[in-house]
C-alpha cells in the first residue's frame, strides 16, 4: 500500500502541567494510504513536532510503499538521515516517533491484527504495572503492587522527605514490592551517595534520573555506590545511537526509553538488541501506554510497565479512548487491530 497523506496535529490540551509540556507535549500523527487503511501515532515535540512532520517528513513519505515492518524501518532510516542537520535527538526524533508509531498502527490494521502480532506475538500475557505519582496510598487502594514516587532535591531537609516517602511506600506495599524513586535530574553525585546510605534500609529497586542524561560518566560512577539499587534512566535519550553511548559508558543499570520520544518501535527494537548484548533490563517510560505496552508484551523487555498518574488523576485530558487499564496490578494490550485505541476527536 502507498502513503497518500501524512498530517500531524497538536491536541487542545486543557490539563497539561505548566512546564516545557505546555507547548511541546504529545502530538497525533495520521497516515493515509491508497487502500483506505489509516494509521494513528503518538509522538512528542508539540508545536515544533507538528511543523517537522507537516513541512518536512510529509514530503519524504508521500508515495512510499509500506507493506511490512522492513518498509517501516527503511522509512525511519530515510527520515533520520534527511533530518540529521537539525535532528539526531530532541524534537525531531520525538516527531519521528509519532510517524513510526502511525506506520505500525497502519500496517497492523491493514493486516487486521494487533501490533504485538506484527512484532512476533505475545511473550507476556499479563504485565505487572507500577503506579507513578505522589499519592502512594491511593495507588495501593487501586490494587497496584508496585510504586514509584517522585522526589525533588531542594536542600538538606530533603534527605528526610525522601526517607519519609520511602518508609511510607514500603509500609503500604509490603517488604517484597518494587519501590522506586524518580529524582528527575534534581540530585547530584554527592546527594546520591548520601541518599544511597539513608535509603538502603528500604530496599528500593531503582533511583531514576539522579543526574542529567549528559553525565554518563557520573552515572556510571554511582552504580556501585547505589547497588543493589539500580541507577535507572533513559527517558530523555534518543534512538539506538544514544543508547549505544549509554552502553559504552556502562552508565545505567536499567534503561527507560520512551517509545513516543526515542524513535518509536523501530528504535525500540534496535534498543532491545543493544540491551540484550549489554545484559541490561529495559522498562520503558510510560510503558503501560499502548505505544510501549505492545513492545513490552512482544519482547524480552522487563515484565514491568509504568502506569502514570496522568491516567488516574481528575480532571485530566483523555486523548485516546479504549486504552487498557490495570486489573489487580496487572495490564495487557487488547487484541484489537493496530494499537487498539480510538482517537478522541473532540480534543483536536
Amino acid at each position: 500500500m502507498k502513503i497518500t497523506e501524512v498530517r500531524a496535529v497538536y491536541p487542545n490540551y486543557r490539563y497539561v502541567v505548566p512546564s516545557w509540556r505546555t507547548h511541546f507535549w504529545q502530538i497525533v500523527v495520521r497516515v493515509e494510504t491508497d487502500v483506505g487503511a489509516v494509521g494513528l501515532g503518538y509522538g512528542g515535540g508539540g508545536v515544533a513536532g507538528v511543523e517537522i512532520v507537516n513541512r518536512h517528513f510529509r514530503e519524504l513519505l508521500l508515495g512510499r510503499e509500506i507493506n511490512n515492518p522492513a518498509d517501516i524501518a527503511d522509512a525511519w532510516d530515510h527520515l533520520y538521515e534527511q533530518s540529521l542537520p537539525y535532528g539526531r535527538k530532541g524534537l525531531a526524533i520525538m516527531a519521528l516517533s509519532g510517524v513510526d508509531l502511525a506506520l505500525y498502527d497502519l500496517l497492523a490494521k491493514a493486516e487486521n491484527m494487533p501490533v504485538y502480532r506484527l512484532l512476533g506475538g505475545v511473550q507476556k500475557s499479563s504485565i505487572l504495572a507500577y503506579a507513578t505519582g505522589p499519592d502512594s496510598e491511593a495507588y495501593r487502594e487501586l490494587g497496584f503492587r508496585a510504586h514509584k514516587f517522585p522526589h525533588r532535591w531542594v536542600g538538606n531537609a530533603d534527605y528526610e522527605t525522601a526517607a519519609a516517602a520511602a518508609a511510607n511506600a514500603r509500609q503500604l506495599y509490603g517488604p517484597d514490592a518494587r519501590i522506586m524513586v524518580d529524582c528527575y535530574m534534581s540530585w547530584d553525585a554527592e546527594v546520591t551517595v548520601r541518599m544511597a546510605d539513608i535509603l538502603s534500609e528500604y530496599n528500593l529497586y531503582w533511583y531514576e534520573d539522579v543526574l542529567t542524561p549528559d553525565d554518563l560518566a557520573g552515572q556510571a560512577d554511582l552504580r556501585a555506590v547505589a547497588a543493589p539499587t539500580l541507577i535507572a534512566g533513559g527517558e530523555h535519550e534518543f534512538t539506538h545511537f544514544g543508547f549505544a553511548d549509554i552502553a559504552r559508558a556502562n552508565a545505567l543499570g536499567l534503561w527507560q526509553p520512551d517509545i513516543t520520544w526515542c524513535g518509536g518501535i523501530t528504535a525500540g527494537l534496535r534498543i532491545i538488541d543493544l540491551a540484550r548484548d549489554a545484559g541490561i533490563p529495559v522498562s520503558p517510560h510510560r510503558g503501560a501506554e499502548v505505544w510501549g505496552l505492545h513492545l513490552v508484551a512482544a519482547s524480552d523487555w522487563a515484565d514491568f510497565a509504568e502506569y502514570h498518574s496522568d491516567h488516574i488523576r481528575s480532571p485530566r485530558d483523555v486523548l485516546w479512548l479504549d486504552e487498557p487499564e490495570p486489573e489487580d496490578g496487572y495490564i495487557a494490550p487488547s487484541d484489537r487491530p493496530g494499537f487498539g485505541v480510538t482517537l478522541n476527536e473532540e480534543m483536536l
